[in-house]
C-alpha cells in the first residue's frame, strides 16, 4: 500500500513514465501477488480467500471501495477548492460539509432499520446514485459562487447518499460472511473503506492533471476540481450498480 500510493502521488510530480515511479509502482502489485499467493498456501492465513466467494460479501466490500473512495476524494478536495478558489478560511471549509455530520447523525441509524425490513439492495443502489448527485452538483461549483445557492445544495444530496449507505453496506458484509470469520469480514470491510479514500487522495491530482504549482491557483484549481469531481461521480455511481447487481434483498436475513 505504501508503494502504491507513493507511486500515485509521484506521478503527478514526476511523471507516470518515471523509473522511480514505475519501479514502487511494480514492487507494489508484486508483493500483492506475493499477498495473495502466501495467503492461499498458508494453514492458517491471515486473510482466508474463501470469504471472497460469497457474491454479496464481495459485492458489499467493492460498494465500500467506490463510496469510501468517493467520500475520500471530495472531502480532501472540496476543503482544499473551498479555500483557495472561493476564499474560505480554513474554519469555514471545515463547516461547510457539516450538514453531512449533521445527516448521519439523523439518518444512518433509520436506513439500517430500514434495510432490516426491506433489504440492503435498494438503499445500496439508490444510496451511491445520491452520493453521485451530490458530486454532480458540486462540481458545477464556480470562482464567486455563494454557499447557500451553490455549496450547500450538492452537500446535501452527499450527505442524503452517504447516510444511506454507512449502516446497511457494514450490516451487508457481516451478514454475508461465515459466523467465524466476522471478526475478518468486519477488518476487512475497514480496511477497504480505509485503502479507498487513502488511494483516491492520492490519486486524485493525477486524474485531475493537478501539479503542487495548481493548489496556489484559484482558476487552475478550480478547473482540477470540477474534473476531479465528475470522476469521483462515476466511482460512487458505479458502486450503485455494482449493489443492483450483487446484492440479495434478503441477505441480511439469510444465515451465511
Amino acid at each position: 500500500m505504501a508503494g502504491l500510493t507513493f507511486a500515485l502521488i509521484q506521478a503527478s510530480e514526476r511523471g507516470a513514465a518515471s523509473p522511480e515511479v514505475i519501479a514502487v509502482a511494480v514492487t507494489a502489485v508484486l508483493a500483492l501477488a506475493l499477498f495473495v499467493f502466501v495467503e492461499r498456501r498458508s494453514a492458517n492465513p491471515m486473510l482466508p480467500l474463501e470469504i471472497f466467494r460469497s457474491r454479496p460479501f464481495t459485492g458489499a466490500n467493492l460498494v465500500t471501495f467506490a463510496v469510501y473512495a468517493a467520500l475520500g476524494g471530495v472531502s480532501f478536495l472540496l476543503a482544499v477548492f473551498l479555500q483557495v478558489s472561493l476564499g474560505y478560511s480554513a474554519v469555514q471549509a471545515g463547516a461547510a460539509t457539516l450538514p453531512v455530520t449533521l445527516l448521519m447523525l439523523a439518518l444512518a441509524s433509520r436506513m439500517g432499520a430500514l434495510a432490516q425490513r426491506i433489504g440492503p439492495r435498494i438503499p445500496l443502489t439508490v444510496g451511491p446514485l445520491l452520493l453521485a448527485a451530490g458530486t454532480v452538483l458540486l462540481s458545477r461549483i464556480d470562482i464567486g459562487d455563494r454557499y447557500v445557492s451553490s455549496v450547500l445544495p450538492g452537500v446535501v444530496v452527499f450527505g442524503l447518499g452517504l447516510a444511506s449507505v454507512v449502516a446497511p453496506v457494514t450490516a451487508t458484509v457481516l451478514a454475508a460472511a461465515p459466523e467465524r470469520h466476522a471478526g475478518i469480514a468486519s477488518g476487512v470491510s475497514n480496511a477497504v473503506a480505509r485503502t479507498a479514500a487513502l488511494l483516491a487522495v492520492a490519486a486524485l491530482p493525477l486524474i485531475a492533471g493537478l501539479s503542487s504549482s495548481d493548489y496556489q491557483d484559484p482558476a487552475a484549481l478550480a478547473e482540477g476540481f470540477e474534473t476531479a469531481m465528475v470522476v469521483m461521480a462515476a466511482l460512487a455511481a458505479s458502486g450503485g450498480v455494482l449493489a443492483f447487481l450483487t446484492i440479495r434483498e434478503n441477505v441480511l436475513r439469510e444465515s451465511p
